[in-house]
């Protein structure tokens, strides 16, 4: 049930920008307990000016080539969030050329009531996934 939103400035290549959505996908899938065909991405090619992100800061060198990935979902142990962030990052690189230092993952909680997938309904609320 992740919602996953990426945000990467205009000048990333289109055929890199294509990557993106299945690599953080597969992470997801590869590391979260999350079924077959729960892909909901956002993706969002941004103008000069549009998205402001600091090179330096925490230490890390980001450039023009700058990815970040807003994921919402359940609560997950940190664990599990470190192995997903290193998922993506990896996954980014090789299917997409990202250097690790370029990818910003943030996480935001939610929970079962929050999510209506159609017909104004709550769908988790009336049958929980297992």
């Amino acid at each position: 049930m992740p919602l996953v939103r990426i945000s990467v400035f205009e000048d990333l290549a289109k055929e890199r920008r294509r990557q993106l959505p299945q690599a953080v996908y597969d992470a997801m899938r590869t590391v979260l307990p999350i079924p077959e065909g729960d892909l909901f991405v956002v993706l969002t090619a941004h103008a000069e000016g549009e998205m402001v992100v600091d090179p330096h800061f925490m230490g890390v060198t980001r450039t023009k080539d700058f990815v970040l990935v807003q994921i919402t979902f359940r609560h997950r142990p940190v664990e599990i969030k470190q192995k997903l962030y290193a998922e993506i990052a990896s996954l980014l690189q090789q299917r997409a050329g990202i250097a690790p230092d370029d990818v910003m993952i943030v996480i935001t909680e939610n929970d079962l009531a929050d999510w209506s997938f159609g017909r104004g309904e709550a769908q988790y609320v009336l049958h929980p996934p297992a």
